[in-house]
């Protein structure tokens, strides 16, 4: 392409390969012009200030230095950023949102490996399957034929909390089930949650009347331990809490309380602190499934956080909308 609009690479090095493998560079480079060889860390430095002054697009990721008020001012040309991350809160300063800046992000590529941890939490916690893993490790034996009562995914309540992103996309992947889904989120109307075929209820009526209850709300100020003491005692004996959003969503003291006590069981893949102490019973209770932040994408599926970017470049390259685009309106309610 004769005309490709000049970009600047900007993030952590050692992701970019796993963002971008050769397939996925090539189709970048065929329509952004950037040195694949050079990545701004930091934008003061003399040579990522001169890319950055002639830049029209950045693709960026984690690790990115903050395009602020001051380094916008010296990136006249800047048109787009693409970032091939999750959030954008903090790497746009207000002059970026105020000049209209073309913001694009992968948190929905990000939000489906998390949606698939969820769904597989859900059914597995349906199944029992946590407690019995642990008592056949113990017995390593069972009787044929014994039918396990209290398990079973047949007509369970499931309570979304938050329909973000990554909540949406586990309402879509509940359908197929025989479940009733309940949701909690105070920007949707009924007749909203009525299309994504859940029922919309207030988050003190979800807790109260879910068989699992997962939270995929953001973490902002006003949100901090959303599911606290109150909300966790309201929880039915056998409830089960999945967390894939933020530790500081759940109060982990309370929650410890409750799972101590075996009233309730949880699948965690994020606490408050991150990682938890060495102590903290939560790593050994038979009735908690914990991860170490592992829902998100890892591995092969950084390359598809990649391939969202790289497609928006090919649609900012052709004049076309992007098709992920950043809200700023909203940004201040997201992750």
């Amino acid at each position: 392409m004769a005309d490709r609009p000049r970009a600047l690479l900007a993030m952590s090095p050692e992701f970019l390969h796993q963002l971008f493998p050769e397939p996925l560079m090539r189709r970048l480079a065929a329509v952004l012009d950037f040195d694949p060889s050079f990545i701004a860390r930091d934008y003061t430095e003399p040579a990522a200030k001169a890319a950055l002054a002639e830049a029209e697009v950045v693709v960026s990721s984690w690790g990115a230095p903050m395009l602020d008020d001051a380094t916008l001012a010296g990136a006249p040309q800047l048109k787009a950023v693409l970032h091939a991350a999750g959030t954008v809160k903090w790497i746009i300063g207000k002059s970026g949102w105020e000049r209209g800046l073309a913001v694009s992000s992968s948190s929905g590529a990000n939000a489906l490996p998390v949606a698939e941890y969820t769904l597989a939490s859900i059914l597995m916690a349906g199944k029992g399957i946590f407690q019995l893993r642990e008592d056949f490790r113990k017995e390593r034996t069972f009787a044929l034929g014994y039918i396990h009562p209290g398990v079973g995914n047949f007509g369970r309540t499931i309570g979304i909390v938050g329909a973000s992103k990554i909540g949406r996309r586990v309402v879509e992947l509940l359908r197929p089930f025989d479940f009733t889904v309940l949701l909690a989120d105070p920007y949707v109307e009924a007749a909203e949650a009525a299309e994504l075929g859940t029922e919309l209820v207030e988050l003190d009526e979800l807790v109260a009347r879910a068989d699992v209850v997962s939270v995929h709300a953001p973490d902002l100020p006003e949100t901090e331990h959303l599911i606290n003491a109150e909300r966790l005692a309201a929880m039915r004996s056998g409830t089960v809490v999945v967390n894939t959003a933020r530790g500081r969503l759940v109060d982990t003291d309370a929650l410890t309380a409750e799972v101590l006590s075996g009233r309730l069981s949880a699948v965690i893949d994020v606490t408050h602190p991150e990682p938890l102490p060495a102590h903290s019973p939560l790593y050994d209770l038979p009735n908690v499934f914990l991860t170490p932040h592992v829902a998100g994408s890892h591995g092969n599926e950084l390359s598809r956080m990649g391939l969202f970017m790289v497609e928006e470049a090919e649609r900012y390259a052709a004049g076309e909308p992007l098709r992920h685009r950043v809200d700023s309106e909203t940004l201040g309610r997201q992750a």
